[in-house]
């Protein structure tokens, strides 16, 4: 909502500063968005007066001028054709800031002579659009007088205004409010009815059913003769464009000065162009209205319209029809003052796609109670600028049923609002708002005006009592915590944040992609069943729900390849759907690696990334999920999207919680994505809740004084046995002792026999509470080489 400073003060008698009513704006709740005061970059400027004007010797258009600055005489060379001997003009000398440029005025040659200063025009000062010529002073101002001591400059400030307050995208609105929090008096708006000398030829009707009626419950108008269309006093037009809204006409622009002064859209019909009598109806399927903005809109059942025996002639609330616009040759108007339902109005405009000013104000709900005075008010405004005679007003229907009570608690304010405000404080606040206040047994029985819809309880009042009180007021305590609800994250949010950040760390970068994807990338991934279309897609090529995450991760790999991004890793936690049933769709954490995981360096050779970054990254994921990875059993199984032989399966007992490994060359090739890319899933959900943690404290290390152990073992296997189970195996031999266990070695060449491998281990002991004897480590040894054998058949290699 925008408004100037000197618009405000025709409602708001006050002495405050810009500043202060900047503030108390937003002190309000009524955010200013800005402020631009014409005056704050003018300081520089000062009347100039045209002592010679000659022709410049180098330049036919050019002229070469002695000004006199009120300090000393200045050579300006000017371009402007109305420049000439005896002209009083604004000018600029070096170092003034120049507002349509934002550059400093500087001395400079314009064909090979000095000039050292700047004649201005309205544009060059951003005060009006005229540039074919330099501005023209009075010829009484005095030279070297400064500009700001001679004009005035009114302050344009835009506000924002939130979809409750209506009433403020009316300037009016803005004083009242403005006037309540002490910022001034509001002006008392007189309205005189206006007496008709002849009886309306146009009359009115509302052709509706009872159950449609609230379409438009009331329709004022009268029809005024004898008017002269013509241009629209200065103090008009200068409103309008200090606004931004283009002056038209006298007639049109009445009606815009009234929904931005008063927040009361009105609308004139040419009467010449009218046949018959005004209707407020809804339209009929088909019909057609050329609109004001020539455009043409074919219209729906349901819309409310305002018609003649013609037609519709305007679309209600919204937008006014070409056939009965006003122009210069208009001599008979009618007026339309009316009240339109908010919920049609704004269904009408989003099916037309039409954004007027209109609409912008009917679809939140004007006041229902200034219909028939705002006709009085547009009537007087068109005869004192248009002349003319008005006849008896027409009026149809009755306003709609606007009055309610509520009961304020006085109490209600600190509890609510946390601030104490005495009780005549409250009194005088939503006195000054415009309600009607008395006193109830429980406190305050309050009547909103019919401005304030929005005013339906008692936190409504509340809210407008802090607000005008002033949300600066309002103190800064702290919270404190027994009242205040605990936090509501469930087990499996905590535990997807905690996966999050443990993802993040590893440098994969979160996506959050669609849930669904093409029919044929789902098959690829073993989905895609009739079961799994959408009724109603997005978009034609996203109709399946999704039966992993991957797809969705490769295609963003491949778009990041194709603009140079080829190493690169991203996860996704969401949803993967199984079926179209309630249990059927499964929270998962999956991730992807692409490209190389280490780069070519001299002190080691370039790596692409393989099986065991994915692996890494799952197992990183399942300990972040409160899992134990060793608990887990990792056989080399996977689902066929992944590389047969390098990819595998995380399995709790029979239970698959997860998989990883190198994505299949040929569901990247269908994919058009380029390899090596690994890739990883897992189903959070499948993973045993962790456990409640201790509240007792624990010490924070538990180190040994004694020195650890290694020991190597190598085994010979069947090819066929995995190193895990050789790990496990080791790790069980004796739990106190066994701290560690890694491979370190795998050899299958022709030194062990045909379907054999050797594994090559190393177990770390640490030694807790002496040095271990000899015999006590060969002891351990023994059970290792044991156990090993027991779990994997496997013998100690000689």
């Amino acid at each position: 909502m925008k408004f100037t400073l000197d618009w405000l003060k025709t409602h708001l008698d006050t002495e405050a500063t810009l500043a202060e009513i900047e503030t108390g704006l937003t002190d309000i709740g009524l955010e200013v968005e800005g402020i631009d005061d014409p005056s704050k970059h003018l300081g520089g400027f000062v009347v100039g007066h045209i002592l010679e004007a000659e022709k410049h010797p180098d330049a036919d258009k050019l002229k070469l001028c002695k000004v006199d600055s009120g300090s000393g005489i200045l050579q300006v060379v000017c371009g402007a054709p109305n420049a000439r001997v005896g002209l009083k003009v604004i000018l600029a000398q070096p170092g003034t800031f120049i507002p349509v440029t934002g550059d400093v005025l500087k001395k400079g040659k314009v064909r090979g002579v000095e000039s050292q200063g700047m004649m201005c025009s309205w544009r060059e000062l951003k005060l009006g659009e005229d540039h074919d010529g330099i501005a023209e002073l009075d010829v009484t101002v005095a030279v070297g007088a400064r500009l700001l001591d001679i004009m005035s400059f009114d302050p344009m400030i835009e506000i924002s205004v939130t979809p409750n307050r209506v009433d403020c995208l009316g300037v009016r609105g803005i004083a009242r409010d403005l006037a309540a929090y002490g910022l001034g008096r509001l002006k008392p708006l007189k309205v005189e009815p206006v007496p008709g000398t002849f009886k309306s030829p146009i009359n009115v009707r509302l052709d509706f059913t009872p159950e449609t009626l609230d379409a438009c419950p009331i329709f004022a108008g009268r029809l005024i003769r004898g008017v002269r269309n013509a241009d629209s006093p200065q103090w008009l037009k200068d409103r309008l464009a200090a606004i931004g809204l283009r002056p038209i006409s006298a007639l049109v622009d009445i009606t815009n000065f009234f929904a931005y002064d008063l927040c009361r859209p009105l609308h004139v019909f040419d009467a010449a162009k009218v046949k018959g009598d005004i209707r407020a109806r809804l339209a009929k399927d088909g019909e057609i209205l050329s609109g004001l903005n020539g455009k043409t809109y074919t219209l729906e059942a349901g819309m409310t319209v305002i018609a003649d025996d013609n037609g519709p002639e305007a679309l209600a609330g919204i937008l006014g029809g070409e056939a009965s616009g006003c122009t210069e040759a208009t001599t008979e108007v009618f007026l339309e003052a009316a009240y339109f339902d908010p919920i049609r109005t704004a269904a009408t405009g989003r099916k037309l796609d039409i954004l007027s000013d209109a609409r912008f104000r009917f679809e939140r709900g004007v006041d229902p109670a200034f219909v028939v005075p705002a006709m009085e008010l547009a009537t007087r405004m068109i005869l004192d600028l248009c002349g003319g005679e008005a006849s008896e007003p027409v009026i149809a229907g009755t306003e709609p049923d606007w009055q309610k009570s509520i009961v304020l608690r006085p109490r209600r304010v600190a509890e609510l609002g946390g601030v104490e405000v005495s009780l005549p404080g409250m009194e005088t606040i939503l006195n000054d708002l415009g309600c009607a206040v008395a006193e109830h047994a429980d406190g305050l029985l309050v009547n909103p005006p019919s401005w304030r819809g929005d005013i339906t309880a008692e936190h409504d009042l509340v809210e407008e009592i802090i607000r005008i009180n002033g949300y600066n007021n309002i103190p800064s305590v702290p919270l404190p915590r027994p009242p205040m609800p605990k936090p509501v994250l469930t087990p499996s949010q905590r535990r997807a944040g905690w996966v999050r950040r443990q993802l993040a760390t590893r440098g994969l970068v979160e996506t959050v992609t669609w849930s669904f994807l093409p029919a044929a990338q789902a098959r690829m991934f073993g989905g895609g069943a009739p079961e799994m279309h959408l009724a109603n897609p997005i978009s034609a090529d996203l109709d399946v729900m999704r039966p992993s995450v991957l797809p969705n991760l490769l295609t963003a790999a491949g778009r990041n390849a194709d603009r140079g991004m080829k190493d690169l890793g991203l996860f996704e936690l969401g949803p993967q759907f199984d079926g179209p049933e309630p249990g059927q769709q499964r929270q998962v954490a999956a991730g992807i690696r692409a490209g190389k995981a280490r780069h070519r360096h001299w002190a080691e050779p370039a790596r692409a990334v393989d099986a065991f970054d994915a692996k890494a990254d799952a197992l990183a994921a399942v300990a972040a999920a409160g899992g134990n990875p060793e608990s887990l059993q990792i056989v080399a199984e996977a689902p066929v999207w992944y590389h047969p032989g390098r990819s595998g399966t995380l399995k709790l007992g029979n239970k698959a919680v997860g998989h990883f490994g190198e994505l299949h060359p040929g569901i990247l090739a269908q994919l058009d994505v380029k390899g090596p890319v690994v890739g990883f899933e897992l189903f959070l959900e499948a993973l045993p809740s962790p456990k409640a943690k201790s509240t007792k404290a624990k010490p924070l290390l538990k180190a040994s004084a004694l020195q650890p152990l290694d020991r190597d073992f190598a085994f010979i296997l069947d090819a066929q046995v995995g190193a895990d189970a050789v790990i496990r195996a080791a790790k069980g031999a004796d739990k106190a002792l066994i701290t560690d266990v890694t491979l370190f070695d795998l050899y299958e060449g022709d030194k062990v026999a045909p379907g054999k491998k050797s594994l090559a281990i190393t177990v770390t002991l640490q030694p807790v509470d002496k040095t271990l004897t000899d015999e006590e480590i060969e002891a351990v040894g023994t059970r290792i080489v044991a156990a090993v054998a027991k779990a994997t058949g496997g013998e100690l290699r000689g």
